[in-house]
């Protein structure tokens, strides 16, 4: 009797709560994250297009990309070393992160969808404003020209925006030679030409609308971005859908995995209370 009772202890000790699927898809989940990272910031930081669309941003893209690639090194380590030991602060941190990671982009989504005309107006702002700095600063000039050559668009509303830049504008005391021009980006260039007038925007502000457009794209870069978020509108729900389904499988099994080590210690403690019992 005594040793069936020795016996049903020591499958006691054996057992786990631990499911070594849960615990495995979790660290192979993460695993990949961590590999992945490096070589999507390797990607950004040497592809031009890219690097050029980050070029807008305050701070230096080489900076943000390097602080973004050490955030996401630190959470997905927190979860591949939380999960092999079983570690339930490193998940705990883990299962945060992608928390509030996951509400950020959904709050973002949410407000962007009710204020959509506030963000267009703010778009409009920051649009003109970089039309006047355009000469001042190389990224940015390169931003905006590839923004419209991307879209085949001249100027935020329309290509007379550009006579609010000091060097384009039709001003009689400018004395710029680029007076009433618009950048070689708003050009309509013929693939069958074999040499290209690189001063086809020169005087396009003076001319009609009509007249305008069969040498420049004559349409603003506003409207062309929101027919084409109209028109993409499937595959920005796919993109959103395939960002936020990862994060939600992390914290489902996160969560899973915390619960099942903290049965697995209640065992343990239990287990070691009873070890002395007497009956044993």
């Amino acid at each position: 009797m005594a040793r069936r009772r020795r016996g049903a202890a020591g499958r006691d000790e054996l057992f786990t709560f631990v499911s070594p699927v849960v615990k495995y898809l979790l660290f192979v989940f993460n695993f990949l994250f961590w590999v992945s990272v490096p070589v999507l910031l390797d990607s950004l930081l040497n592809d031009k297009d890219k690097k050029t669309a980050l070029a807008c941003l305050s701070v230096d893209p080489a900076i943000m990309l390097m602080v973004v690639g050490v955030l996401m090194f630190i959470i997905t380590f927190c979860g591949c070393v939380g999960s092999l030991r079983e570690n339930i602060c490193l998940l705990q941190t883990f299962c945060v992160c992608l928390t509030l990671i996951f509400i950020l982009q959904l709050a973002a989504g949410i407000l962007g969808f009710i204020f959509s005309d506030k963000a267009r107006n703010k778009v409009t702002e920051v649009i003109n404003r970089a039309i006047v700095h355009y000469r001042d600063d190389i990224d940015l000039q390169n931003l905006i020209d590839f923004g419209q050559r991307e879209f085949d668009c001249c100027g935020g509303i329309t290509y007379t925006d550009w006579s609010q830049n000091m060097y384009f504008s039709c001003k009689d005391d400018n004395p710029s030679r680029e007076r009433c021009s618009v950048p070689f980006s708003c050009c309509i260039v013929s693939k069958d030409k074999v040499v290209i007038n690189t001063m086809c925007g020169q005087g396009m502000q003076q001319l009609e609308y009509a007249e305008a457009g069969n040498h420049i794209h004559t349409n603003g870069c506003i409207d062309k971005l929101v027919n084409w978020i109209h028109s993409n509108l499937f595959l920005l729900g796919g993109i959103a859908l395939g960002l936020a389904i990862p994060q939600l499988v992390g914290i489902l099994l996160s969560q899973i995995l915390i619960n099942q080590i903290k049965d697995q210690i209640e065992l343990q403690n239990y287990n070691q209370k009873h070890r002395s019992d007497p009956w044993s």
